[in-house]
């Protein structure tokens, strides 16, 4: 049996592992192998319907190291007057790149594609799955599981319900090639794939009333105009200083909904539904008008069974037919497993710390792991965030980014780095910052952090502030 040595075997060549060997290899000489089932780095991006793109700016996703895209605005299309948003056929292809110019070439980085790792035994073993050779690895420093919070897209996913021979499933990519016109189009989903798939349709000439959209639990959306980076980044700061006003004036986790919303910081699909789900999907106006143009919208729980001639749900059922397409996009995403420490003695598992940069956190891990040596200090800068996407959670969320917020920008190697990265949200604030207003909001944050933190303590443990901060009162 072959046997290689590596400092660090790093499971997983997706958005996650990519973003920690980046930032790793740019603050240390150590040695990576990473491994991945695939024939190329990207992760999901590598079956992903064809007509996804970024709802975030190109400009905060990646790698620290390589931008993606150009920064530019959008003149035309859906994303005009927005930076650009990268198709899945751009990440891709970014991905590749970054391996191929960027992590080959240090010296430092060996990728084994097409290629499964097995640490059952007791040692760290990857089999190819194309010659079927085991080989083992000898790991002097750590195992890093970059499959943690693995992503599940709707080609990779089983639906939990059942399915009648001749009704007709498909998942967004089938969409692309369709075997002939249905007689309409069931969207089963309420997250970002199913609004993606809505928007898609009716860009494609699909009137909005041959639609019917199953959406069990309707989620708060942030609009695009209030997320931008680079020169427009004083919308993002305004964002945020929203975001820690509320968490420092609200009473409890209700009172806390109704200021976000309030100030803009939230918005709704449907003004008349509470929304459940807050898993920070981000629309523009024109996103939100397209899909309000849906009016048959179907709130009776989950699907049980798709028949030919009706679709059971948990409160109810509806009619259907056989030529109905009925669209799966029921697949979770991103995973929530139970967080588990992000630093031990022979292993790294990164996860999300700060809610909304699901690259730039697997990134901080890198550079804390590179410049610190104490597992306790590295845990206490990187605790694991659980992000499980109940808007009941968000007041928790919030908290445990705010204070690992805290405690890397008090550490001045850190915390400059995190304001100088491509990835972070606050990516050349300082520079950009011209206007006075936007100026007064960067103020309010730094002054808003803790006071957020401490009444943040209060509405997660379920009890009312009665006396809130003077000071705080008058920034609100």
């Amino acid at each position: 049996m072959r046997a290689i040595e590596t400092d660090y075997l790093v499971v997983g060549a997706g958005a996650s592992g990519m973003s920690f060997v980046d930032t790793l290899i740019d603050h240390s000489d150590a040695d990576v192998v990473i491994v991945d089932r695939r024939h190329r780095p990207g992760g999901h991006w590598n079956d992903d319907y064809p007509f996804l793109r970024l709802h975030q700016p190109s400009a905060w996703y990646g790698v620290n190291s390589t931008p993606l895209g150009r920064n530019r605005i959008d003149e035309s299309g859906s994303n005009a007057g927005f930076y650009e948003r990268a198709t899945a056929a751009e990440v891709r292809d970014y991905y590749g790149r970054v391996l191929d110019e960027r992590m080959l070439p240090s010296g430092q980085v060996r990728f084994l594609g097409l290629t499964d790792y097995d640490g059952t035994s007791g040692e760290h073993r990857v089999t190819s799955r194309l010659t079927g050779e085991t080989t083992t690895v000898r790991v002097r420093r750590k195992l890093v599981d970059a499959t943690y919070i693995e992503t599940t897209i709707p080609s990779r996913h089983t639906p939990s319900f059942s399915v009648e021979d001749g009704a007709r499933l498909v998942t967004p990519n089938d969409l692309v090639e369709p075997t002939d016109a249905g007689s309409g189009y069931t969207v089963i989903g309420a997250g970002k794939t199913s609004m993606d798939t809505c928007c898609w349709l009716i860009e494609q000439g699909m009137a909005p009333e041959d639609i019917r959209w199953i959406r069990p639990r309707d989620p708060w959306t942030i609009d695009r105009a209030s997320t931008q980076p680079l020169e427009r980044v004083g919308s993002t700061v305004r964002l945020f200083a929203t975001i820690l006003a509320a968490a420092t004036e609200a009473e409890d986790m209700t009172d806390l909904f109704v200021r976000l919303e309030a100030q803009g910081g939230l918005l709704r699909l449907d003004p008349d539904v509470e929304p459940a789900v807050l898993r920070g999907v981000i629309l523009s106006e024109y996103e939100r008008v397209t899909l309000r143009r849906i009016e048959s919208v179907v709130r009776l729980g989950r699907v049980r069974h798709i028949g030919t001639d009706r679709i059971e749900l948990e409160e109810g059922s509806i009619p259907t037919d056989a030529g109905r397409v009925h669209v799966d996009c029921t697949a979770p995403g991103l995973g929530t497993p139970p967080t588990r420490p992000i630093f031990e003695p022979d292993r790294i598992t990164p996860q999300r710390i700060l809610f909304g940069l699901d690259p730039f956190s697997p990134a901080l891990v890198g550079v804390v792991e590179a410049t610190r040596d104490s597992g306790d200090e590295k845990n206490r800068l990187c605790p694991p965030n659980d992000l499980t996407g109940e808007a009941r959670d968000f007041p928790k969320t919030l908290l445990v980014g705010q204070r690992a917020q805290m405690a890397c920008m008090n550490e001045p190697e850190v915390g400059e780095w995190i304001m100088n990265s491509r990835l972070s949200f606050f990516q050349g604030a300082l520079e950009h910052l011209t206007d006075p207003a936007d100026q007064s909001a960067f103020m309010s944050i730094l002054q808003n952090m803790t006071p957020a933190i401490e009444n943040l303590k209060r509405i997660v443990a379920g009890t009312t502030c009665r006396h809130r901060p003077e000071r705080s009162a008058r920034s609100a």
